[in-house]
């Protein structure tokens, strides 16, 4: 078959096929008498499993071997062992961060649509916005959720965090918001039940047993939720515990910033830069 037909079937360019062929991923195939690439079937079965590597992330060279020692041989280089190592962990990091975005995604339509709510029921544009996150325990990531909307947000909000249950405030929470510049020593962990007579224009909840406990709270309309994993639960040494608090608090800031500017748009009021 030529090479146009051999393209076609794997879903390539000719050009692309060439370009295989004379950069030594490929075999050069052999030529009929008037000059023409001639193919045949296992050219096809290489070049299908060659693109398949290729979508993995394997780079050209290093597919177009693995691709050959498969067909020819029935085996894999053990050297190839450690490429395809390190492809699968890459590809598991791109399924978080796809994941990750999909979650980020849905908070902010989520948050927009409260937004909507809350331009339709705010009665007294210039108080600040009242903002409750609630957790378990009101330990970590409520805290940090807290002190960051609080120093992003400025006087535009009124930022206050509460918990299911009344701990203390974790240690690592403030060693992290320290490092932000933020002294967050004086917190203390509270009860939801404060705040039970309050009206909030948002409630977030940060962690699912938080969410199954108040799926709705009294005096607001608009409840979001923010899955956000635990930090208090990793274990290891106090670095290792340090680093999760560390994510905790990029992950919140993340979420705070487009969250920050939508409920000032709601609010009628111009978002400014956030620090």
């Amino acid at each position: 078959m030529r090479i146009g037909e051999v393209a076609r079937r794997v879903g390539l360019a000719p050009s692309a096929v060439r370009w295989y062929e004379e950069t030594g991923v490929l075999p050069t195939p052999d030529r009929t008498t008037n000059g023409y690439r001639e193919y045949d079937a296992t050219d096809v079965a290489r070049l299908r499993l060659l693109v398949s590597l290729r979508r993995l992330g394997l780079p050209p060279v290093d597919a177009g071997r693995l691709a050959g020692l498969c067909l020819e041989r029935g085996g894999i280089d053990l050297d190839l062992a450690p490429v395809l190592a390190d492809q699968r962990a890459a590809i598991a990091r791109q399924r978080d961060d796809l994941d990750r975005l999909e979650s980020e995604l849905l908070d902010l339509e989520l948050t927009m649509a409260a937004a909507g709510r809350a331009r339709r029921i705010t009665n007294v544009p210039d108080s600040p916005i009242r903002v409750l996150f609630v957790c378990t325990h009101n330990s970590a990531r409520s805290q940090i959720a807290e002190a960051l909307l609080a120093r992003y947000g400025g006087p535009d909000f009124e930022v206050h965090s509460a918990g299911t249950e009344a701990t203390r405030v974790n240690p690592f929470a403030v060693s992290v918001l320290t490092e932000l510049d933020i002294d967050w020593s004086g917190a203390r962990s509270k009860v939801i039940t404060e705040f039970l007579d309050q009206e909030f224009d948002y409630v977030i909840t940060v962690c699912d047993r938080a969410r199954e406990t108040c799926p709705v709270f009294p005096g607001s309309q608009n409840t979001l939720h923010w899955g956000l994993d635990d930090p208090s639960e990793v274990e290891g040494t106090d670095e290792q515990k340090l680093a999760a608090f560390r994510r905790t608090q990029v992950e919140v800031s993340a979420r705070l910033r487009p969250f920050i500017e939508v409920a000032l748009r709601a609010a009628g009021r111009q978002p400014t830069a956030a620090g």
